[in-house]
């Protein structure tokens, strides 16, 4: 534990050395930044996974500094590594800077839980992060004792440090935002946490449901209908809800919950824009 408060500390420390994160006063920006966290499901004990940390909806003023943390089920999966993707790559350093932007990673596998965060000291908006992309690619194993149906969350959570060096005070925040005079913009955040699950992950939980990826409606078959379907349950829960192993199975684009975006992989099966969910 001392270690991880050390390691912690100096990161947090370049984070303040880079004028973005615990700074104090914080002023909302408008614009919200989405956070996504990818899945990787059926996997068998002791397989290797990997998954992205993807960004975007970045408004045109750019990210000038973030830190966040992952929390998962370290009996389940290990984290082995963590790699800057494209979006942190494609930031061009100033050449003038003294320093240049900072991509910093630690993880913890006892405590289940990674530290991730990046910031340039440099305030000009050709510098900063924009547009949409990869934040990080993880690289994870799973437990070799890992049962079929075993599942650890990837979920997106305020790093824990102090909100102000030595305040005593706890952060709470997801730090994402940029300095202008002087002063800390946040954006909002909105998150889109993911998994990793062993073998059908659980899926057959209901009863004498049956698993089958995509069948919403659980007709034992995968077509428009069961599109149609979770697009009335998200209109209208009361009247066209799903049933519990229609839930599950309707959870397909990688993303935990049923959203729009699982009808839309659902009608890109039928149109034959891809093979299989």
């Amino acid at each position: 534990m001392k270690t991880k408060k050390i390691v912690i500390g100096a990161m947090a420390a370049a984070m303040l050395s880079l004028s973005v994160c615990s700074l104090a006063p914080a002023f909302a920006a408008d614009g919200t930044v989405q956070i996504t966290v990818g899945s990787a499901e059926n996997l068998k004990a002791g397989e290797k996974f990997t998954v992205d940390v993807s960004i975007k909806d970045i408004p045109s003023t750019g990210i000038q500094g973030c830190q966040f943390s992952l929390d998962f089920d370290s009996t389940v999966i290990t984290i082995d590594s963590v790699e800057a993707g494209s979006l942190i790559k494609s930031v061009t350093s100033d050449p003038t800077s003294s320093v240049l932007p900072s991509f910093n990673s630690f993880i913890d596998n006892k405590g289940g839980t990674m530290n991730l965060m990046w910031a340039t000291s440099v305030d000009e908006s050709a510098y900063l992060l924009k547009g949409e992309g990869v934040f990080c690619t993880i690289t994870g194993t799973v437990a070799s004792g890992a049962a079929n149906g075993a599942k650890s969350d990837l979920k997106v959570v305020p790093t824990v440090r102090d909100d102000l060096p030595q305040s005593g005070v706890v952060n709470e925040d997801i730090d994402v935002g940029y300095t202008k005079d002087g002063e800390k913009i946040k954006y909002n955040v909105e998150l889109k946490n993911g998994k990793v699950t062993v073998g059908n992950g659980g899926q057959t939980t209901s009863g004498s449901g049956k698993y089958l990826k995509g069948d919403a409606n659980c007709d034992g078959a995968v077509n428009i209908a069961d599109a149609t379907a979770i697009v009335q349950a998200l209109g209208n829960k009361d009247k066209y809800g799903l049933s519990e192993q229609g839930e599950i199975n309707a959870d397909v684009d990688g993303v935990e919950g049923v959203t729009g975006s699982d009808a839309l992989e659902i009608q890109k099966l039928e149109a034959g824009m891809i093979d299989k969910l």
